[in-house]
């Protein structure tokens, strides 16, 4: 592939970005997460509440039917733009450095300025989930809360606890998502193909290769 070797990963919280990320920098390609950015320029505002880490800056939003949660969303996205306007800036001005760009899955929320501009600097990745594997996502989003940015998709019914509008809800976001995840990259994997443990970094490399050049 050509150098510097710049790919920005997108997809759904639990897609495995992290995962792939972390994996090529273990062989040597510098990784930036965008969640660690933001709990950063958060960090002020999360201490106040007693909250620290990617699991704090969940608590800090709450659920999407408590009181802050609106103000609270818009301040997460105002940091994520602020942290990918830092990224895409420090490459511009480092023609030559390679970068694995870990983020978040409310990227395609940042605005067109900012995803033209991550998509000239970067090779775009899509990691797709099935709708077997949705299912699995819900479930950790249940169970280990990561920040999400609902942008209205969540509606709650009648005598519906939160997680179960969550459980009904987070199929709906996913599908609205979907288009612009797949509008954005330059190719798509699908996660059910990346299960295998044996796959490595090289692998994983290859297949955006592949992906790209039969797009051509």
């Amino acid at each position: 592939m050509e150098k510097p070797l710049r790919l920005a990963l997108i997809g759904m919280s639990g897609a495995g970005k992290t995962f792939w990320t972390k994996k090529l920098a273990a062989n040597g390609l510098p990784g930036v997460s965008c969640d660690d950015r933001i709990e950063q320029k958060l960090a002020p505002r999360l201490a106040s509440g007693g909250h620290a880490g990617i699991n704090g800056v969940a608590a800090w939003m709450g659920w999407p039917d408590s009181a802050t949660y609106a103000e609270r969303e818009s301040a997460y996205l105002a940091e994520e733009i602020h942290a990918l306007d830092e990224i895409l800036t420090e490459l511009a001005k480092q023609p030559e450095k390679s970068l694995v760009l870990d983020t978040t899955g409310s990227v395609i929320y940042s605005g067109n300025n900012v995803l033209m501009r991550l998509r000239r600097r970067m090779t775009i990745v899509y990691l797709a989930a099935s709708a077997e594997e949705q299912q699995l996502l819900i479930e950790r989003y249940l169970s280990d809360p990561k920040p999400v940015l609902w942008r209205g998709a969540f509606q709650p019914r009648p005598k519906e606890s939160p997680r179960e509008t969550v459980a009904r809800c987070y199929p709906l976001l996913m599908a609205a998502r979907r288009q612009s995840y797949e509008a954005l990259a330059h190719c798509t994997l699908q996660v059910a193909a990346l299960r295998d443990e044996a796959l490595d970094a090289a692998e994983f490399l290859k297949m955006i290769q592949s992906k790209i050049e039969s797009a051509r």
